[in-house]
């Protein structure tokens, strides 16, 4: 059973990597605050990036409760403005938590994974990303494990139906910090349809993102671009901090990788023009 399902994923991995030969730079609006569509793309067109994470919530201009229509005209004014959707997230105010031992919470959490699935169907994406949510004192770790586990195994046809994979980020949460549970994690799901969403300085507080791409390999479903500064416990601009690039670069190269990579750094338009320069310089190496 292990053998079909990496053989599953390697499929799933090198059908994706086949419709997109190049690394494409991208933005996500999860750092461009209350910015309309329109201005996102335009900051797209003017800076150079080729791809958007786009983010659907309540209350904003892409709001969660979209109809398909709608959503299909968002898809419609990206491409008429030539800017690929690399990923989205849809999430409604209450996010509730996966790690959450309060059933309710996970409930909460599933339905805007839910919907951030069927958004992304519509919208012709091939890759969420998800925030587990944060975990708490109460209970034990084995029980967030499993908890999460569960709503997981569950989700994973409604990817794999939607034809969206789902990405599970490495953040500073407190859960899944090394590159080998996360890995455990993501197989203990036994879905290809279920891989991770890797951000380049989220571990650099007390690790490396070459390891963690070393150990993922293949389940990388995306990557965010940060940097981060361990003297001063912060992260920065990219090429500010202590990300070896030239390192990152080749092991994602060495994996396969060759998808969209997506920058995660706040800031004014000045600054996210020199991000844009910065990851083309990033990507060249």
């Amino acid at each position: 059973m292990t053998c079909i399902f990496f053989r599953e994923r390697v499929c799933l991995v090198s059908e994706i990597l086949e419709r997109r030969r190049n690394m494409k730079i991208g933005v996500t609006q999860i750092i461009l605050g209350n910015d309309s569509l329109d201005e996102t793309l335009q900051l797209c067109q003017d800076a150079g990036y080729e791809a958007l994470e786009l983010v659907f919530g309540e209350g904003r201009d892409l709001d969660v409760n979209m109809s398909d229509d709608e959503v299909r005209g968002v898809r419609e004014r990206c491409d008429e403005a030539g800017v690929e959707i690399g990923s989205s997230i849809g999430q409604y105010a209450e996010r509730g938590s996966l790690l959450s031992l309060n059933a309710g919470e996970r409930e909460k959490g599933q339905r805007n994974l839910a919907r951030s699935l069927e958004i992304a169907h519509v919208l012709g994406v091939d890759a969420v990303l998800l925030h587990p949510g944060q975990l708490t004192a109460e209970g034990t770790y084995e029980q967030a494990w499993d908890g999460m586990l569960g709503v997981m195994r569950e989700m994973a046809s409604a990817a794999e139906e939607a034809g969206v994979a789902i990405g599970i980020e490495n953040v500073w949460n407190k859960f899944l910090l090394s590159p080998r549970e996360m890995a455990a994690f993501v197989d203990a799901v036994s879905s290809p349809w279920v891989g991770t969403y890797l951000d380049t300085a989220n571990m650099m507080a007390y690790g490396f993102p070459e390891h963690w791409i070393r150990g993922l390999g293949s389940r990388i479903v995306r990557v965010h671009f940060k940097d981060f500064l361990r003297k001063e416990h912060r992260f920065v601009p990219l090429m500010e901090g202590d990300t070896d690039w030239s390192g990152v670069m080749a092991e994602l190269r060495g994996i396969g990788y060759d998808s969209y990579v997506i920058h995660e750094v706040g800031g004014d338009r000045k600054v996210q023009v020199e991000m844009a320069r910065r990851m083309k310089q990033i990507v060249a190496l």
